[in-house]
C-alpha cells in the first residue's frame, strides 16, 4: 500500500515501524546515546528507536530536541525516518539539521494503519509512505 503525505525533509529510508500514539520529546524522553525512550509513561518506554521508521502524532518539549537528535544521528542510534500526523518545529528542525526523511499530514492516520514490526520506506523525496 501506498500514502501520500508531505515532505519535510529529503531523503529515504526503509525500517521496521514503531508506533506510538503519544508525542515524544528527544529532550529528557530519549537516549541520546542509545536510543532507548525513557519518558516515564510512555508507550515506548524502555525501546529502542534506532533505525526504525518512528511513528508518531508530533513532538513536545524544549527546542534543545533538534540537536539531541543531531547527537542521535552522529551516535549512530536515530530513527531511520520520522512519521508525524503532524510536524512541529522542533522535530522537523531535528530531522532537517540531522538528515533524518521526515513526512508528516499522511493521507490516512499511519497510527492505525501501520504496526509495530511492518517493513516499511518512507520516501521524502517524492512525499510517499510504502508498506
Amino acid at each position: 500500500m501506498e500514502i501520500n503525505a508531505r515532505i519535510i525533509s529529503r531523503g529515504k529510508a526503509s525500517g521496521k515501524a514503531m508506533v506510538s500514539s503519544g508525542p515524544i520529546s528527544f529532550l529528557g524522553g530519549v537516549d541520546p546515546k542509545t536510543g532507548i525512550v525513557r519518558e516515564k509513561g510512555h508507550p515506548l518506554r524502555g525501546r529502542s528507536i534506532a533505525d526504525k521508521i518512528l511513528v508518531f502524532p508530533r513532538g513536545k518539549g524544549s527546542t534543545v530536541g533538534s540537536y539531541v537528535m543531531l547527537g542521535m544521528k552522529k551516535n549512530g542510534v536515530a530513527p531511520a525516518a520520522i512519521v508525524n500526523l503532524e510536524a512541529e518545529t522542533i522535530i522537523a528542525v531535528g530531522a532537517i539539521i540531522s538528515g533524518i526523511p521526515m513526512v508528516d499530514k499522511p493521507e490516512g492516520n499511519m497510527l492505525e494503519l501501520l504496526k509495530d514490526g511492518m517493513d516499511v520506506t518512507v520516501d521524502a523525496d517524492s512525499g510517499k509512505i510504502i508498506w
